[in-house]
């Protein structure tokens, strides 16, 4: 049975490694070429390479494992999520694209801000680095934490030959074809294959909640509402603190830098559009999949008395349990999708900021075009390792990293970039205010546990406060200093 899906698999892995070794030899000779594809992606290219770098395997392990545990009403994520997108698309998508080329034709975000804010260019690229890498690494801990949680749950004792776990063994397994196709063909190879993955992923999310629903044993004519009290009820014991805390994802799109950063990368401002309406249809079907997964599978569980430890792996019980095993290897294929695309592109990030916020910056700043390029490629290896440490914990939670990760980004950098894109009045110290005030506040927030239980309530998402204090820093700062020189249009 295994062997099936094991072919599949492999024609995937054979499949990213190929586009990877295309993407080297169109775009790897330059820092813009290997940092951001020498900004030509084409709108469709970088909406599903925007959309499957966000969702990762969030998408097919957290978002349906909650729906299984707790019903519809983890559904605000989802719709938070998509609200939040949208506004980005709209807001930051052109705005981003047009000024990052006209202010040096800034490769990172780092680097933008250095340019928007010159007084504080420094301080800006070396803080905002420091906080893409720390971020960046337990984000990749996430999707590496998805990856042995697949090889664990579906290949139990097949690779116990190797002296390591099948946790740990699909983590490395996961590591080593990411790394291969990131540091051989860059930024274009992460796109090209994020695309090829976003295919792959709403594919599967269309056709595994429907046969579950439909097919053998399936749960059409079962009601989920005697699954559990209040099961399909969106506002079932909800309090205002848990709505706010679940449709407050949504502000963390702003500060993203591995989705912004395709924004950069499309062809032209004009393709923009084209871009917002192809990623914001293919987002919404995604949903939708994964809300179904998520909720037909707990009722087909219940159906058939099949017992599931962890509600996170429900799309892997399913996928092993219901189709050929081709079929199950396309399926699993598709969560390796989500997470592969979302590692790539923050291992890219993290070293685009590695090597053009601090090497280039410190240590090299006469440095050539090869050397660079090579630099990056060691540093997407270095902060693979150290994701690799963090995730090595076998009861790491996906949704509770990427959680956290996901807060600090849209705290740190959410409020910064929507106002350095939108208020000229916002000043260099206004925004070295903001970066520094929203990252702590979040990390103060997690420490305290005061996401999981607040004032003797329920806990408040830390993305709240953060991203409150970073605006509140960034506005004050700025009025209270002088203007900052501004070249670039709104």
């Amino acid at each position: 049975m295994q062997a099936g899906t094991l072919i599949s698999l492999a024609a995937y892995f054979v499949l990213m490694l190929g586009i990877g070794l295309y993407a080297w030899k169109k775009s790897t000779d330059t820092s813009e070429g290997y940092l951001l594809g020498g900004r030509q992606l084409s709108p469709a290219v970088a909406a599903l390479s925007a959309g499957a770098s966000d969702m990762s395997g969030w998408l097919l392990l957290g978002l349906p494992g909650a729906l299984y545990a707790a019903g519809l009403v983890e559904a605000w994520i989802g719709i938070g999520l998509f609200v939040g997108a949208l506004a980005n698309w709209i807001v930051v998508a052109p705005r981003l694209r047009r000024q990052t080329e006209e202010l040096g034709n800034a490769l990172t975000i780092p680097e933008f801000l250095s340019n928007r804010f010159p007084d504080k260019g420094t301080a800006l690229r070396v803080l905002s680095a420091i906080v893409v890498v720390v971020f960046f690494t337990v984000y990749t801990a996430a999707g590496l934490a998805g990856g042995g949680k697949l090889f664990e749950t579906s290949f139990a004792g097949l690779f116990g030959d190797t002296g390591m776990s099948d946790y740990m063994t699909g983590i490395w397994l996961t590591a080593v074809v990411v790394l291969a196709y990131t540091m051989i063909g860059g930024f274009l190879a992460v796109s090209l294959t994020d695309f090829v993955q976003g295919c792959i992923m709403v594919v599967a999310l269309v056709v595994m909640p429907l046969v579950v629903i439909f097919g053998p044993g399936g749960s059409a004519g079962e009601s989920l509402t005697r699954v559990q009290p209040g099961f399909l009820d969106i506002g079932y014991g909800l309090t205002f603190i848990a709505w706010l805390s679940a449709v407050t994802w949504g502000l963390g799109y702003f500060g993203q830098p591995h989705i912004i950063v395709r924004f950069m990368a499309v062809r032209s401002v004009a393709d923009v559009a084209t871009a917002r309406n192809i990623g914001m249809g293919w987002m919404f079907v995604c949903l939708i999949g994964a809300l179904g997964v998520g909720l037909a599978g707990r009722a087909y569980a219940a159906r058939n008395g099949i017992a599931v430890d962890d509600p996170e792996t429900i799309f892997i019980v399913l996928a092993n349990m219901l189709f050929h095993p081709l079929v199950t290897g396309f399926l699993l294929a598709a969560l390796l999708a989500a997470i592969m695309s979302t590692i790539s592109s923050q291992l890219l990030v993290s070293s685009s900021s590695l090597t053009e916020d601090f090497y280039r910056l410190f240590m090299r700043r006469s440095a050539s075009e090869r050397e660079i390029v090579n630099v990056g490629r060691a540093s997407v290896v270095l902060v693979a390792l150290a994701a690799i440490v963090i995730a090595s914990d076998p009861e790491s939670k996906v949704l509770g990293l990427v959680a956290n990760a996901w807060a600090g980004f849209g705290a740190a950098f959410g409020p910064l970039v929507l106002l350095s894109l939108t208020w000229q009045r916002m000043t260099g110290a206004g925004a070295v205010a903001g970066l520094v005030t929203g990252a702590a506040v979040t990390l103060v927030w997690v420490q305290l546990g005061w996401n999981g239980a607040f004032l003797g309530g329920p806990g408040v998402y830390e993305i709240i406060p953060g991203f409150l204090a970073s605006l509140v820093a960034i506005v004050g700062i700025s009025l209270a200093t002088a203007p900052t020189a501004r070249t670039a249009t709104a």
